[in-house]
Formats: C-alpha cells, structure tokens, sequence
C-alpha cells in the first residue's frame, strides 16, 4: 500500500545528500567533533552521538592523494575513541584501546591522527563499549582520481539499526536468557535422558517462557538457523526511516555512483535496486570485475559501490531489507517534478538468510601475488545463542589466544563457524583476499570484513606487512562484547 509523501519530503535533502564531483573533491575538514545530538525517528525523539566535520556534515571525504591530516575532538559527554574501519594505519592509530597502543581520549580531550589513507568507501565508528548502537559512525570516502572523472553523482547510504533502549539493558537481557536458556537445557537433558532434540527443546522454552524476550529474536533462524539477536525500533538510512526517506535529485540518464554502508550492529541486509540495476564496482573500497545487479547481500560493516543510470523520469527506491524478516528501509533516487509515493517499512515477503552466492561472483581487479603461505591457522568461531558465549576457538578475548605472524608471510586463516548464526568477520590493519568458499577455491574479492555462514567456511588469505598488534572479531557488536575477539601479532 502506497500513499503520497509530504512536500517536505519531496524537497528533502538530509544527511549526506548526493554531492557535485567538483564539491567532494575539496580538502579534508581538519577536525572531527564526537558530541550528543537529538534525533527524530518516527515521531519520537532520542539521544545518541554523531561524528561531525567543521562543516556539520557526517563524517570526512578526502581528495585524492590527501593525507589523513585530523584532530578528533571529544565532546560528547564520556570517554571514546574512533576506529578507522577499512584503513590500515600504523597500530597506534588504529582508533582501538584493546591492544595498548592508545587510551581512550576523554570528554573534553583531543587526539590528532596523520597518515597515507586507503581510497574507496570506508566508515568510522566508535571501538569503545556499545556506543557504536547509539549511532556514533559516520561514512569516511577517500577519492581517487578516476572518481573525479567519472561523470557521476555520488550518494553516500549510511545503514543502522536502531533501538531506544539503553544498549546495556539489550545485552545484560542477551546475556541472561542465554545463561537461562542453558541451564533449562541441561535440566531438559539431566531429567528425561534425551540428546540434542531435548537440549534444544529445553533452549526454546527457556527463550519463552515468561512471555517474549524483551527486544530480541532469540531463536528465530530459518532451517535451524539463527538469523537476528535483536528486534530492533527502526532502521534507519542516513539518519531517517521509510517515513521520511531522504530523496535524493538526479535527472534522466545521469550516472550515479551509489556508495552502500552497512554501519548496522547486528544487522545484516539485502539490497535491493527495484526497477534499477547497475554495475558492481567495488566491496569494502576495493575494486572488483564489474557484473550487473538487482538485488545482493550486505553483511554488517560491509560496503559495496554499485554504478547505475536512471532509465528514464521517475522515482527510484533502493531499499535494505532485513534478512529473515520484512522490516526495510532505504532512500529515493527522484527526477525533478516526479510525484512520490511512499514505500511501506514492511516488504510484502520475508526476506532469507544472506548467503555466499555475491562472495563466489567476486574477482579482484588487484588481487594479491601468486606465494606460497608461510603460515596458516584453523579460526573456529564457537558459542550458541543459549549460552550467549560467543568466542573463538571455545575462548573469550579476556583469554584469547593470540594468532603469530612474522612480518613478510602470507598468512591463510581458514575462517570455520562451528555456530548456526552467521558472524561477519573483520581484521584490522590489513585487507585480505578470499581464497575459498565452503572448500571451492576462488580468486576472491580483497576485503577487510567478510561473512560466515551458519556451519561454513571462508578461507582468507593476507601478507603481514603491517607490524603491530591487530584485533580480529565478529562484527556484530554484542557478540563481539561478550568476546568473540581475537588478535594477530607481529613476532
């Protein structure tokens, strides 16, 4: 059902509205503000964090062959620090207190970071506690001088999901139905004598009885599997919902370049151009053999660059539906003059899992050198839904085991989910090519974050060339806050 959007609307530009080439290529703000700020989302007012340039605008774009020359300035009323997600800086400017390089910068405080940026669609968020759900990330775009020419409008979509709950009251109910979970379940085995079926028949009644769990999924997979943590208060496209997209201007035949952002904390979606399609140009700000398409997966942490050209006169929805549900949300591409009609926040069907189908049609355009690998690791991501102990190879990070590199190597990691929920995997410092899907070899993408399907198997291979300390974790903040982290460390 569809009805018509406000002028308002219509006129609308929001946050990170498309930008002029000429406009993008401008130098770098010098300062980053961390503050509170008030947000409406559908008609309810909420608090939560930005990352603002000296121009109010979210986040940075650099110009190509710029330096990222920049001071962080915190004011948003506690400590924090912001990780450069997508950029292999030396460690000590990773943005993460974890591995000891750098403290947290307090309220009130500043820290200034200089280093060679990576080019492509990146992000930065906050690496302290759960702030990053109350929406402290902000899009970070590096040009290169080919996107400077390329005659395209640039639209920036920056994903959420967004709760007005307190993120420590989601986790502490995560944490406790888990242990809940467990303990019925061991009860359901210890009473009737029966395996796997009672445990998970113990799990289940654990998860509900006493009513729903207070904003989450629990157990909600498709064929076994656990697809969503969390049922989430909206979802949320630069900052706004279905209510009130943000329309973004273009007209007839003009080329736009769509950068995708899935800065959501424990969501995955999937894509979807409607009466678009365009050319895949690039995942996690490394270039790929362009193919066409309509609709694709983008796991969290994720971005995907998609080239496109508007048809014809008309209104163009890109939506990002949840996987395993039907809540949506997304932004109009509009031409001037076009009635806009509103798309509704549930699509008409659920959505299913996101897959490795995308993952197995990538080819790096700068994949890495044919080598031998000097080293390999088996990572076996563990834990369960009932027991909410998310950790890797059965440890937590307050006692991980550190994987060993020495500088030089090409280093394998065979990336093995023991788990019925996918986890979307992310190595700092470094981009790292897939090598192989479930055992089928391929000359995968080169990326920084990549998913692992419920009982599946990604094989990554990268080179040590960036000395130091680096964290390896599941990028679904909740798992990662109850440990599944890791690190790799330079010997």
């Amino acid at each position: 059902m569809t009805t018509s959007l406000s002028r308002r609307a219509l006129l609308a530009v929001g946050t990170l509205a498309a930008f002029p080439a000429a406009v993008l290529a401008q130098p770098v703000q010098p300062t980053l503000t961390l503050a509170k700020r008030s947000l409406e989302v559908n008609g309810k007012p909420a608090s939560v964090f930005g990352i603002t340039g000296a121009d109010g605008q979210p986040g940075l774009t650099l110009a190509p062959s710029a330096r990222f020359a920049a001071t962080v300035q915190n004011r948003s009323g506690e400590a924090s620090i912001i990780h450069w997600h997508g950029q292999t800086p030396p460690p000590t400017q990773d943005g993460v207190a974890d591995t000891g390089y750098a403290n947290l910068i307090g309220n009130g405080l500043s820290r200034s970071y200089n280093f060679v940026p990576r080019t492509g669609t990146h992000w930065m968020h906050s690496h302290h506690g759960l702030q990053e759900q109350l929406l402290m990330a902000a899009p970070m775009i590096v040009h290169t001088d080919y996107d400077l020419r390329l005659d395209a409008q640039e639209v920036v979509l920056l994903l959420h999901d967004f709760t007005f709950k307190n993120p420590l009251d989601i986790l502490a109910s995560l944490t406790a139905r888990g242990q809940q979970g467990a303990m019925g379940s061991m009860s359901g085995m210890m009473g009737n004598g029966s395996s796997m079926a009672g445990m998970m028949g113990s799990a289940a009644g654990g998860m509900m009885s006493g009513g729903s769990m207070a904003g989450m999924s629990g157990m909600s997979g498709m064929g076994g599997m656990d697809l969503n943590d969390i049922d989430f208060d909206a979802y949320l496209a630069n900052d706004r919902t279905l209510r009130d997209p943000q329309i973004v201007q273009a007209s007839p035949g003009d080329q736009v370049r769509l950068r995708l952002i899935n800065g959501a904390t424990a969501t995955s979606f999937w894509i979807d151009l409607g009466a678009l399609s365009g050319q895949l140009i690039a995942v996690d700000g490394n270039p790929v053999k362009p193919f066409m398409v309509r609709r694709f997966p983008l796991a969290g942490a994720q971005r995907t660059d998609i080239l496109l050209r508007l048809p014809s006169a008309g209104a163009f929805p890109v939506l990002a539906q949840r996987e395993g549900a039907r809540e949506q949300t997304g932004l109009i591409i509009a031409t001037p003059g076009t009635t806009i009609v509103k798309v509704a926040e549930q699509a008409d069907t659920v959505s299913a899992p996101c897959s490795l189908n995308l993952e197995a049609q990538l080819t790096a355009v700068r994949p890495l050198p044919v080598r031998q690998p000097q080293r390999s690791y088996q990572v076996h991501l563990t834990g369960s839904m009932m027991g909410y102990d998310w950790g890797i190879n059965g440890r937590q990070w307050a006692n991980h085991q550190a994987l060993t590199v020495r500088p030089g190597e090409r280093v394998i990691l065979d990336l093995i989910n023991d788990t019925m929920m996918a986890h979307p995997m992310h190595l700092h410092g470094h981009h790292f090519q897939v090598m192989a899907l479930n055992g089928t070899a391929v000359a995968g993408a080169m990326r920084d974050t990549v998913l692992v399907p419920p009982m599946g198997a990604v094989r990554i291979a990268f080179d040590a060339d960036n000395p130091g300390r680096w964290l390896l974790h599941c990028h679904n903040l909740y798992h990662m806050a109850v440990g599944m982290m890791t690190e790799v460390v330079y010997v």
